[in-house]
């Protein structure tokens, strides 16, 4: 059954949700994607304990491989869950689907962001995001198109040299054109937005290997599709680090992250965006957790959840 976590109580470095009928829920893969999402949860956004016994939630059948790397889940204004994913290591669609419970799902199906594209190689690490000022979701992911950018193709991995792409959608039924989204002379993959204050903040990763990068960055803007600062100095450490994911908790903006080399997730942690602390030591996650979404629910969503653990 459920498990209380009253170990909990004894940690003195907590952080305490908005409301005490709040949650915190993570979406992430494990090994290739291959067996589909995942879930854990938290009270405190520290120590996450799996759902379902570490089982998958969703098979993938989206893309001609049917992996569900990277998957992003953002709750909409109307009450409906919305998850982007990527489908494979080559293809040039992602996946989505929708839930109201995130156990039962709408049938996946293949958004053809770069089909147009006739060179180009991937659609990696896609994001969703509402955004309030012009109530529609904007979709961003990245994507290497041979030649696209000369001055940086041989600066990644086997000739990979991402840019970050976007549309927009009200439905998830019709979309704008595919638009480049993020262009600042480097190799980058792993955006994702949040807001602050009317602001927009880009977390991305530099993925820059030849001279290695591999960190998290932040830029911001106060138009969500364009004009974004330059990035910042990286705000993740000694470690090769992607997947970010934020979210704000009380007075501190929290950024979690997969330290992928080390095959364990890391976290930092700042007030101002500007001075970051690493508190990499202070978090768990289930055993295999590769990089996925922290989201805010309420306890209602949590409660049938735990019911599948029952089932196991």
């Amino acid at each position: 059954m459920k498990k209380i976590w009253n170990l909990l109580l004894l940690i003195p470095f907590c952080v305490c949700p908005q409301s005490e009928k709040d949650v915190y829920l993570f979406s992430y893969f494990k090994n290739n994607g291959e067996d589909g999402l995942h879930l854990a949860y938290s009270y405190n956004a520290l120590q996450c304990e799996a759902l379902r016994q570490n089982q998958s939630f969703l098979k993938p059948t989206a893309g001609k491989d049917q992996l569900m790397r990277d998957p992003c889940i953002v709750l909409g204004p109307n009450g409906v869950f919305h998850m982007v994913w990527t489908v494979s290591w080559n293809e040039k669609v992602i996946g989505y689907a929708s839930s109201k419970d995130l156990i039962h799902w709408s049938p996946q199906k293949e958004i053809p962001v770069m089909v147009h594209e006739k060179e180009a190689r991937n659609c990696w690490a896609p994001e969703v995001f509402f955004d309030p000022k012009s109530e529609q979701y904007i979709i961003i992911w990245s994507t290497t198109i041979p030649g696209r950018f000369p001055k940086t193709e041989n600066t990644g991995d086997s000739k990979y040299n991402h840019r970050m792409y976007y549309v927009t959608t009200k439905d998830f039924e019709e979309f704008s054109e595919t638009q480049l989204f993020f262009d600042q002379g480097f190799n980058v993959i792993d955006g994702t937005i949040k807001m602050e204050e009317g602001r927009y903040l880009l977390f991305l990763k530099d993925e820059t290997r030849h001279p290695p990068e591999k960190n998290i960055r932040l830029s911001y803007s106060d138009q969500i599709t364009k004009e974004y600062s330059k990035v910042s100095e990286p705000i993740t450490g000694d470690y090769w680090a992607e997947g970010p994911t934020a979210i704000k908790i009380g007075e501190y903006w929290w950024v979690y992250f997969d330290k992928y080399r080390r095959h364990k997730m890391g976290a930092v942690r700042s007030k101002d965006l500007l001075h970051w602390e690493d508190v990499s030591e202070k978090i768990s996650f289930p055993e295999g957790t590769r990089h996925g979404t922290i989201f805010r629910v309420k306890k209602e969503i949590l409660e049938p959840l735990w019911e599948l653990d029952d089932e196991h």
